[in-house]
């Protein structure tokens, strides 16, 4: 039998209850310290110029940043298996700092990308977070604290461009940097503070961990199924979330930074959706509720493709669009968590990195194919790949129904 197979709610008891207050400190936190990964995406066009990149080579500072969050995925967040949870968290925290610093002072091109990859490696913090909110929450609502400390990291994702354009119209897109870099140093004292210690009873060294994570994946149908599920779906998040930016800019919109700010606003409102999936994975409706959110995401490109040339309703219905993206976005997220997390304390770390490190190869997949989708062809093209991601999702997710569910 896998190892991932027998849950040990012994260890599960191992810790309190969450708090409320201690769960929204988590969520506040996962949101603040995600949203580093996102910055300099709006704001490409300011660094490029003031550290020396050409405009051909300006992108390489969102893609260095989505790179170290990747490898921080694989060789980080499987340390929750065997390090002291809290003592891991707020190191990592103190190395964001770091590199936050380096990248609001940085004079050259070089040293910028460097700290843009270790901004990147570091924020994977979260990760760490919400596992162990998880391992913290008794079983009967471990759904509902994931749903709630996860809504708090969508959100961040979500705000962190508009956030990031805002502050750097007003002092310099350097202070977005120096701002985050203030902020780290709070939530790493707060968490420091409140958080309980937690000590993984895993025995094993650094490189069988990592050894482990292939393992892990092919002998776990309800990780890989999930990881299926949610790879489509932030593919398809990813393409809309690039491409709008492209389409708002030029004709017949053409708003400035400061609308397309404003516009990204709404879709943050699709995260309060996710303390809401948690209680349904709680209730046990899984398997309904990913249906229902895989053909929320596709029926949002149908409303997308609308919104080109609906006058005066246009941007209300790319709003609406990219709310119901979000909204099946992050409650299939939520509900990938709450099976894979009720597999087993000792492998939840790993399983939450694998999880996690496949569907942002997704998304990245998605903001690659964005730009050339939408040079080739305009916002058609978009609107069918971005479709396409989702009803993939559909297709197997229809495999469930052959036999046994694998979640």
């Amino acid at each position: 039998m896998p190892p991932t197979a027998v849950p040990h709610p012994a260890e599960d008891a191992a810790h309190p209850a969450l708090s409320r207050s201690l769960v929204m400190l988590m969520a506040l936190a996962c949101g603040v310290v995600v949203a580093n990964i996102y910055y300099a995406q709006p704001l490409v066009g300011l660094i490029g110029p003031a550290v020396g990149l050409s405009p051909e080579t300006a992108s390489l500072v969102v893609t260095l940043t989505q790179v170290g969050y990747g490898a921080g995925l694989v060789l980080l967040v499987p340390l929750g298996d065997l390090l002291e949870n809290r003592r891991l968290v707020v190191a990592t925290l103190c190395s964001t700092v770091a590199a936050l610093l380096v990248a609001a002072v940085a004079p050259t091109a070089s040293l910028f990308l460097a700290a843009a990859f270790l901004i990147g490696v570091t924020s994977v913090a979260v990760q760490m977070l919400v596992p162990l909110a998880a391992h913290m929450a008794p079983e009967a609502s471990r759904g509902q604290v994931v749903g709630n400390v996860m809504s708090g990291l969508l959100l961040g994702i979500l705000l962190a461009r508009p956030v990031s354009s805002l502050i750097a119209d007003s002092f310099g897109w350097r202070a977005v940097f120096g701002l985050s870099a203030v902020a780290m140093v709070g939530f790493a004292v707060l968490l420091w503070r409140v958080l309980p210690q937690r000590r993984p009873n895993g025995q094993s060294s650094y490189g069988a961990l990592i050894g482990s994570l292939g393992r892990l994946l092919v002998r776990t149908p309800v990780l890989q199924r999930r990881t299926v599920y949610q790879t489509m779906m932030f593919a398809s998040f990813s393409l809309y979330w690039t491409s709008v930016p492209l389409l708002l800019a030029g004709a017949p919109f053409h708003l400035s930074q400061r609308g397309i700010a404003l516009f990204a606003l709404s879709g943050a409102a699709g995260a309060l959706v996710a303390p809401l999936a948690g209680r349904i994975a709680d209730r046990g409706w899984t398997r309904p509720a990913t249906g229902f959110a895989l053909a929320m995401a596709a029926l949002s490109f149908f409303v997308a493709r609308a919104g080109v040339g609906a006058g005066e309703g246009s941007i209300a219905l790319l709003v609406l669009a990219g709310l119901l993206l979000d909204m099946g976005v992050q409650m299939n997220m939520v509900l990938g968590q709450r099976a894979i997390y009720s597999l087993g304390a000792e492998t939840r770390s790993r399983m939450n990195a694998i999880y996690m490190a496949i569907f942002f190869l997704g998304g990245a997949a998605g903001s690659a194919l964005a730009g050339y989708a939408f040079a080739i062809g305009g916002w058609e093209p978009v609107t069918w790949i971005g479709f396409a991601f989702p009803a993939i999702g559909l297709l197997f997710y229809l495999t469930e129904f052959r036999g046994r569910s694998a979640a």
